[in-house]
């Protein structure tokens, strides 16, 4: 008679060290270290500024821009490509959308600002731009077989001169109310939205965690111990937690409350106060994030860029077709720079002609900070969102300290290059 029980056994994985056996990246573990080593270093520096509800805010909705455009350039970058000229995409875009809400609808149509059409009308005009500009990029390096390099490096020269042919060299504002909520300081969730979108968080990162481990059990594949998953979860929890419970420290300035309450007519009550709380340009970019991360590994799309991007060759002969692959992830990049441009030209509440310079390096660097492999096929989303908060806190910290722009740049550039290296040295000793 045989035997009804299943006898089956996992398969067995030899767990070194308690790294080993969390099965942690220790490229992230390493990024994270890093970043806590900064800010440790310049809240001590500043004398505790540099971890302060108001600076962390502020720090928070700065990253924000080059954190999308860095997702984008996580595809670009994993399938062999580069782009050189997203900060002046992101100028043009800002330049059409900025002059879309002051020149184009009140004079043309007659729609003034303060309409709820103007915001709308505005954001939809600069992704159209952003994305036609992409795919054009996409097509030449892609069909015309013109190196990714030279197109993306003509594009910023063209792009950033027809942003300033578009304004005339101007600051264009000021812009639409509603436009500017997207900036971060002017569009906040407030005190309760905040920690209900943190509970949202929380219960969405345990339910990853419990499918994550079913998926591996039903596959039998070797799973982390229960204790392993409990401290993880734990982890990521506290620092949701955290990150919300230190915005929604951040009051607002009682003059600005009571300048808000006189121009309702109101008297603004003795001891009142309120919180900024999350930011909507924060909770764009967590969007934006989620969505980059499903593409990227949940999508028949997301898989043939990384491929592309592993093997160039066999995924052709696979019978995929790279050219309108290369228009496809151009063509997001310049959607993630329009985004960019909405968040960047809201929070400084108008256009000017000098929007998103250099902002091509910092994506670059955030993305190669982040993990993603110059040499194509590697790269995350969260790498890259991680190194924009790197490479932003450096910057902060610095001008905090009084470190003047040109020496940042310096140290930037080392940073990069550094990066570059401890890459080179992580993938050959792990075998990547």
């Amino acid at each position: 008679m045989a035997d009804s029980t299943d006898t089956r056994q996992l398969p067995k994985h030899v767990r070194r060290n308690i790294i080993d056996t969390m099965e942690i990246d220790t490229r992230l573990l390493g990024m994270i270290g890093a970043f806590i080593v900064i800010c440790v270093v310049f809240d001590v520096w500043t004398g505790g500024r540099f971890l302060t509800p108001r600076n962390i805010f502020n720090l928070t909705i700065q990253t924000v821009s080059v954190a999308i455009m860095a997702t984008g350039m996580v595809f670009v970058i994993v399938t062999r490509h580069i782009d050189l000229s997203v900060g002046a995409l992101l100028a043009t875009c800002s330049a059409f959308m900025a002059m879309t809400q002051t020149a184009v609808l009140p004079q043309w149509f007659g729609i003034e600002l303060g309409s709820p059409i103007i915001a709308p009308v505005a954001i939809i005009v600069g992704l159209i731009v952003g994305v036609a500009i992409g795919a054009f990029h996409g097509w030449l390096i892609g069909y015309l077989t013109i190196p990714a390099f030279i197109v993306t490096l003509g594009g910023l020269f063209v792009w950033r001169n027809v942003a300033w042919h578009l304004s005339r060299g101007q600051t264009i504002g000021p812009l639409d109310g509603n436009f500017l909520v997207l900036g971060g300081i002017e569009g906040t969730l407030g005190a309760t939205a905040s920690w209900i979108l943190a509970l949202i968080a929380c219960a969405f990162t345990i339910m990853l965690m419990i499918n994550a481990r079913r998926a591996k059990l039903r596959h039998e594949f070797p799973v982390k111990p229960i204790w392993a998953e409990v401290v993880i979860g734990a982890i990521a929890i506290a620092a949701i937690v955290g990150f919300v419970w230190i915005l929604n420290s951040y009051e607002v300035p009682g003059g600005r409350l009571a300048r808000d309450f006189r121009a309702r007519g109101e008297t603004m009550p003795e001891g009142y106060s309120e919180v900024y709380g999350v930011p909507y340009s924060v909770l764009l970019l967590i969007i934006i994030a989620i969505a980059m991360t499903v593409l990227a590994q949940r999508t028949r799309l997301g898989r043939y860029i990384f491929a592309t991007g592993g093997n160039p060759e066999a995924t052709e002969l696979a019978g995929i077709n790279i050219r309108f692959l290369t228009v496809k992830v151009f063509a997001i990049m310049g959607l993630l720079c329009a985004l960019s441009a909405v968040v960047a030209s809201a929070r400084l509440t108008f256009h000017t002609n000098d929007i998103g310079t250099l902002d091509e390096l910092r994506v670059i660097a955030a993305a190669v900070i982040g993990g993603t492999a110059l040499s194509g096929g590697i790269g995350t989303i969260y790498g890259a969102i991680l190194g924009a908060l790197i490479m932003q806190s450096l910057q902060s910290g610095m001008a905090m300290v009084g470190v003047e722009a040109p020496y940042q740049n310096i140290v930037v550039g080392i940073v990069l290059v550094l990066a570059v290296y401890v890459d080179i040295l992580y993938r050959k000793r792990t075998g990547d």
